[in-house]
């Protein structure tokens, strides 16, 4: 169980099928608890001690950096009933993991997984090349109930959100030079609407500045929480 003397915020959603706890460990890493199942995004050892975190039923990676595959995190919450799903690049560290690419669908038990993209189209390396290649990263579109949510992984706003329907949470990451700036995650948000946006992985960006830009988008409600 995790200790009631966390530092962690956690937000409570009403689901046709029962409530989803969401945790915000902070980065890029989150906790969703549904159906008594505990599902992870991205655990990473600076944000938690995760000795003292649940058990994990599934583990989701984005992509292969350090601070979104971490071994160490990933051996500290897994059992060897844990389903890791994860990108290919990610598999080479863990090969064991159901190698998900964009566009797959899976089923782990009452959780349905939908990999979408997650790349650079501006922001690139010294060298010319992107931080994060299109085709390398995965998205995922998480179904709790009849709840879709949506986290983003390591992206822009890119062409590919277009396509996104009936979302009802979003995380969208701001961590500069890395991701989406700002503008990015308000235009991001703008193509698809999600009920309630999260901006998550923030690292040192203003997130006052994307409750501004989406000041008038009354169908959005944005949710400040302590993910940097």
């Amino acid at each position: 169980m995790m200790s009631t003397q966390t530092p962690y915020e956690t937000d409570a959603i009403a689901t046709s099928s029962g409530a989803l706890s969401i945790t915000f460990l902070g980065h890029g890493s989150l906790l969703f608890t549904f159906l008594g199942k505990e599902i992870y995004i991205d655990p990473f050892s600076r944000v938690a001690d995760y000795t003292q975190m649940p058990a994990a039923d599934v583990i989701l990676l984005t992509h292969e950096h350090a601070d979104h595959l971490d071994l160490a995190a990933i051996a500290a919450i897994r059992t060897p009933a844990t389903q890791i799903v994860l990108t290919e690049t990610c598999a080479a560290q863990i090969p064991e993991g159901i190698v998900m690419h964009n566009g797959d669908i899976l089923t782990i038990g009452d959780l349905y997984i939908e990999a979408v993209p997650a790349y650079n189209i501006q922001h690139k390396r010294d060298n010319g090349q992107p931080f994060h290649p299109q085709g390398r990263g995965n998205g995922y579109i998480l179904t709790f109930g009849d709840q879709r949510v949506y986290i983003a992984g390591d992206t822009e706003n890119i062409p590919e959100m277009r396509r996104l329907q009936d979302i009802a949470i979003a995380f969208l990451p701001m961590n500069l030079p890395y991701t989406m700036t700002p503008a990015m995650a308000a235009d991001a948000a703008k193509t698809f609407k999600p009920r309630v946006l999260y901006p998550y992985h923030y690292g040192n960006t203003n997130v006052t500045e994307l409750v501004e830009l989406l000041s008038a988008e009354k169908d959005i409600e944005v949710r400040i929480r302590k993910l940097a």
